[in-house]
């Protein structure tokens, strides 16, 4: 049976994007353009490809540009979330609720760009995703296959792709790679204003309804002027993300 799912999506792009500087004292994160295209692009790209029809998209730091850039999308509706207030990942997600009519949705970061191998992830993630069972699934890569991220790692993913970290010292196998589907009352009772996504994974592996799916193409952790440098060279030179 097909589930409700909703075909609006969410698209994190507040963040102020310190570690970026001093490329960010101009132009926001999300703006930063990889293989030519701005990195939020990139994201709104892969929900039109989903078949999402609206994407909510929150602002907050040099909101204006961003706002002002999304006025060339015709392929996608763009709803605006502006915050007086830094709200984090949660609180935005949590401000936003509305858009979602109560069904399933997906959100993704703006600064995070993938690549597919094979199947759109986020086409697997909607065919994975099962409430029965389900609060929160994750879009996650093996940690010593995802360029540019520390060695840490994330979670811990059993064979029925639950996933795990409290108790679990670093490194974890797998690492989180910024899209998600979350039900929405998962943030109906928010914990604060201001309050991180990580609240909301933490509740939902106390229950063991935190799940994941790994990615099988490539991504790069585009934190740094240097990250970003080296991953727009990868490309330039046809070497790709792969390691």
């Amino acid at each position: 049976m097909t589930q409700l799912f909703s075909d609006t999506a969410m698209v994190l792009a507040a963040g102020l994007g310190t570690r970026m500087k001093p490329l960010t004292l101009t132009k926001p994160k999300p703006l930063q353009t990889v293989g030519e295209r701005a990195m939020l692009d990139l994201a709104l790209d892969k929900l039109v490809a989903a078949g999402m029809k609206r994407a909510v998209v929150n602002t907050f730091y040099l909101a204006k540009q961003i706002e002002d850039h999304l006025k060339s999308r015709r392929d996608i509706d763009i709803i605006i979330s502006r915050e007086d207030e830094l709200l984090d990942t949660g609180g935005g997600i949590a401000k936003a609720l509305p858009y979602f009519e109560g069904l399933p949705f997906f959100a993704l970061n703006a600064d995070l760009p993938w690549f597919d191998d094979g199947t759109p992830s986020l086409s697997r993630m909607r065919n994975a995703w099962n409430p029965e069972s389900m609060d929160a699934l994750l879009l996650v890569m093996q940690t010593k296959k995802a360029r540019g991220f520390p060695p840490m790692g994330d979670f811990m993913m059993e064979k029925d792709g639950r996933l795990r970290r409290k108790g679990l010292p670093p490194p974890r196998p797998f690492v989180w790679i910024s899209a998600q589907i979350q039900k929405p009352e998962n943030f109906a009772h928010p914990p604060a204003k201001v309050f991180s996504n990580n609240a909301i994974f933490d509740e939902a592996e106390a229950h063991s309804r935190l799940y994941g799916i790994e990615h099988t193409g490539t991504c790069a952790h585009v934190g740094t002027p240097e990250d970003l440098r080296d991953a727009n060279e990868l490309l330039a030179s046809g070497k790709g993300w792969a390691l």
